[in-house]
C-alpha cells in the first residue's frame, strides 16, 4: 500500500489516461454507475442526491478510511424510499481505509463523489481525472498550496479529456444567487468598492479520543479540528461566502491580505489546533476591498452573508430571513422573489445532465482558486504578515503527514502564533 503523497499520485498514474469521455451510460448497463468516496453525512447526502438526478444513476461502490462509517452511510441509503432501490453496492464493492479510493475507482465506475477531509481532495482528484471518471468534488478542494496547484493542473487536464468536475461550492447553483449575481454584474450597484464576507456560527463538533486509539486515528475522526485536514474552519466553511465574494467580482481575486485570529472560546485540547474566528483583509488591484469576518463560539448569533456596496448602490445575498436584494442609491429597490430551487441538487442535476449530453461542466478554476482566497487568508492571521496572492499560490508548506497509515505521525499540531509562526 502506498504510504506518501508522492507514492500514491505516482500509483494514481498508473489507472489510465483517456483523451475524452463521451460517457452516456456505462457500457451495456443502460446505468451512470457512481462511487462515493468520504461517507460521513455530507458524503452520504450528495450520494442521495446524485441518485435523484434521475433513475439512470445508480450507486455501485463506497469507500472511505473508516469501514464503520462506510457501512452507517450504506444502511442509510438503502433505507430511503425514493433512491434505496439503486444503491447496490455489495461487500466486494466497498473499500476501507488510506487506499480505498484507488480501490474504488477501480471497481469500474463512471463518475466519483468526492466527499472526504479536504486534504485528500487533490490525491482523489488526480485519480479520478487520470482514470477518465467524472467528478462531484466537495469544498474546499485543499489545505494547502501545493494542492491548490495540483488541483488547478489536474482540472487543465480534465478540460482537454471533457471530464466534467463539478464543486460543492453550491451557492453558485442557487437560483436566488444566481439572478442577484447577473443583476450585480450588469451594474446593480455599479463599481463594487467593498464587499463583507460574514460567517458567524455557534461552535463546532469535536470526536473523543478513546483508549487505545492511535493519534492518526484520533486526528482523522476528529479531522475537522485539526489544519492539515481541514484547512481551519474558515477554509473549511467560510470558503462558501469567500467564493460568492470571488463570483460578485467575476471571478478576479485580491492582490493582498493581512489579518488577525485566534482561540478564544474554543481552547480546549478536543478542538485540535484551528482558531475559533478569523478577521481579514484583502485588497483588490483598484483599491477595493473584501472584509472577511468568521467565528465559531458557542452562545453566539448566527450571520451567514454577503453585503456589497458600490458606486451606485448595496447589495445583500444571503440564505437567511433578510433574503437576497439590491438597493439603488436613488431609492430604487429590487427584491428576489423567484423560483426557489434545492441548490444541493442542483449541483447533480448539472453533473449528470452534462454528461449525458456529452457537454462536460468544468468548475475547477474558480473552485481551486476560491479555496487559495482562503487559505491566503488563513496564512495572513496565523503569521501575523501581509500576504500576497503570489505567495499564497507559490507557498511551499505541505500539510501532508509523513505516511498514510495509521501507526503514522500526524503533521505537527502546534497552535500557530501571530508573530511567530513563520510564512512557509
Amino acid at each position: 500500500m502506498p504510504t506518501t503523497r508522492r507514492e500514491i499520485l505516482k500509483g494514481a498514474a498508473g489507472l489510465g489516461a483517456v483523451a475524452a469521455v463521451p460517457l452516456v451510460h456505462a457500457a451495456g448497463t443502460g446505468s451512470v454507475r457512481v462511487g462515493l468516496v468520504g461517507c460521513g453525512g455530507r458524503g452520504t447526502g450528495a450520494a442521495t442526491q446524485a441518485l435523484s438526478a434521475g433513475p439512470d444513476v445508480k450507486l455501485v461502490a463506497m469507500a472511505d478510511a473508516f469501514a464503520d462509517r462506510l457501512e452507517g452511510s450504506l444502511s442509510f441509503l438503502k433505507d430511503e424510499p425514493a433512491v434505496g432501490s439503486r444503491v447496490d453496492v455489495p461487500p466486494s464493492r466497498r473499500f476501507a481505509g488510506f487506499d480505498a479510493c484507488k480501490a474504488l475507482i477501480e471497481s469500474g465506475v463512471d463518475v466519483v463523489l468526492l466527499c472526504t477531509p479536504p486534504h485528500f481532495r487533490p490525491l482523489h482528484l488526480q485519480m479520478a481525472v487520470d482514470a477518465g471518471k467524472h467528478v462531484f468534488a466537495e469544498k474546499p478542494v485543499a489545505v494547502d498550496a501545493p494542492g491548490v496547484r495540483s488541483v488547478l493542473e489536474t482540472c487543465r487536464r480534465a478540460a482537454e479529456k471533457g471530464i466534467s468536475i463539478v464543486s460543492g461550492l453550491c451557492l453558485r447553483y442557487d437560483a436566488g444567487y444566481r439572478e442577484t449575481v447577473r443583476r450585480l454584474h450588469e451594474g446593480g450597484a455599479g463599481d463594487v468598492s467593498t464587499l463583507l464576507a460574514n460567517d458567524y456560527r455557534s461552535g463546532r463538533w469535536t470526536k473523543p479520543k478513546e483508549p487505545g486509539m492511535s493519534e492518526m486515528t484520533y486526528q482523522m475522526r476528529n479531522w475537522y479540528n485539526f489544519t492539515w485536514l481541514s484547512g481551519d474552519f474558515n477554509v473549511e466553511q467560510h470558503v462558501h461566502h469567500l467564493d460568492v465574494c470571488a463570483w460578485v467580482m467575476k471571478d478576479r481575486y485580491p492582490i493582498k491580505a493581512v489579518g488577525m485570529g485566534g482561540r478564544q472560546a474554543l481552547t480546549g485540547p478536543e478542538y485540535g489546533q484551528i482558531y475559533d474566528h478569523f478577521s481579514v483583509v484583502y485588497e483588490y488591484p483598484d483599491g477595493a476591498r473584501l472584509i472577511s469576518n468568521c467565528r465559531q463560539q458557542p452562545g453566539c448569533k448566527d450571520d451567514m452573508s454577503v453585503h456589497v456596496l458600490g458606486t451606485r448602490g448595496r447589495a445583500a445575498l444571503t440564505e437567511r430571513r433578510r433574503g437576497l436584494w439590491i438597493k439603488g442609491s436613488a431609492g430604487e429597490a429590487w427584491h428576489y422573489d423567484g423560483p426557489k430551487n434545492e441548490m444541493y441538487q442542483q449541483e447533480h442535476d448539472e453533473l449528470f445532465a452534462g454528461i449525458r449530453a456529452s457537454k462536460p461542466v468544468n468548475n475547477g478554476e474558480y473552485m481551486a482558486r476560491s479555496t487559495l482566497l482562503a487559505i491566503m487568508g488563513r496564512m495572513a492571521a496565523y503569521t501575523g504578515q501581509e500576504v500576497t496572492w503570489e505567495m499564497a499560490l507559490n507557498s511551499r508548506e505541505d500539510l501532508s503527514p509523513s505516511s498514510y497509515s495509521w501507526d503514522a505521525s500526524p503533521p505537527a499540531s502546534a497552535i500557530a502564533v501571530p508573530g511567530q509562526t513563520p510564512f512557509r
